[in-house]
């Protein structure tokens, strides 16, 4: 069942940066554990992403799709600025030993390069009010090899939070399996660095190891693998598995 419902009582007055933190805080991980908060900087984090194993299940919010039925769609840009980046994520079911799930319904919405997200704003949680728009987000029916392709911009980063992208999986009738969050390698020659956070650069930015959704992820299984550069673009890959 998609749920939205949570983020109005955050959008109620001025909310504080740290509100947001709060808010963007996983509920529980995959074996039922809180996440570790933390502090670090800049390393290379390796990935393990790819093997049969489920990536934790993380919150939906603060700025989740108000409504994703309505934006079947692979371009999910809308105009906005930013080096492309094309999203490939695979869909695995665990209860048949990670082999491509086809038919299940993906959604992934991201922030763009301000680290602005659409449909929200106006508030003390995010200033600019994009209310009325609808960029960086869509949603996908998989293959038959379990894989959606969403041609997007590289997302930029706000304060509290390490780059990522969020997903939601559902089965064919709609039911959900899986929400989590995508993230990104770190360290230097990485697509991180390379962006080196658009215009405003990677001061006071928010590594994985320090994020309170990813600090726990000591195998790297929430890390896709990133390539490309800033002339040609970015190329991402994500198997997220689900039990389906």
């Amino acid at each position: 069942m998609e749920r939205k419902n949570f983020i109005r009582s955050l959008m109620v007055g001025a909310i504080s940066t740290p509100a947001i933190i709060e808010a963007c805080k996983k509920t529980s991980s995959s074996d039922g554990t809180n996440a570790a908060s933390g502090s670090g900087s800049a390393g290379t984090t390796t990935s393990t992403n790819g093997t049969c194993t489920v990536a934790p299940t993380e919150t939906e919010g603060p700025f989740p799709t108000k409504v994703p039925a309505s934006y079947v769609r692979s371009d999910i840009t809308d105009g906005r600025n930013g080096y492309k980046m094309t999203a490939k994520i695979n869909i695995g079911n665990l209860n048949n030993s990670c082999a491509a799930l086809a038919g299940a319904i993906v959604d992934i919405w991201h922030c763009d390069a301000e680290g602005n997200y659409s449909e929200y704003g106006g508030t003390g949680m995010q200033s600019t009010n994009y209310q009325a728009v609808h960029f960086l987000r869509g949603r996908q029916i998989t293959d038959a090899n379990g894989l959606v392709t969403f041609t997007s911009i590289f997302p930029g980063w706000y304060n509290g939070r390490a780059t990522h992208i969020h997903v939601h999986v559902y089965n064919a009738a709609g039911i959900s399996l899986n929400v989590t969050q995508i993230a990104f390698p770190e360290g230097a020659g990485t697509s991180v660095a390379l962006v080196n956070g658009y215009n405003k650069g990677l001061s006071g930015y928010t590594y994985n190891n320090a994020d309170n959704v990813f600090s726990d992820d000591k195998t790297g299984v929430q890390i896709a693998t990133v390539t490309g550069t800033i002339a040609t673009g970015f190329d991402l890959a994500f198997k997220l598995n689900v039990r389906a």
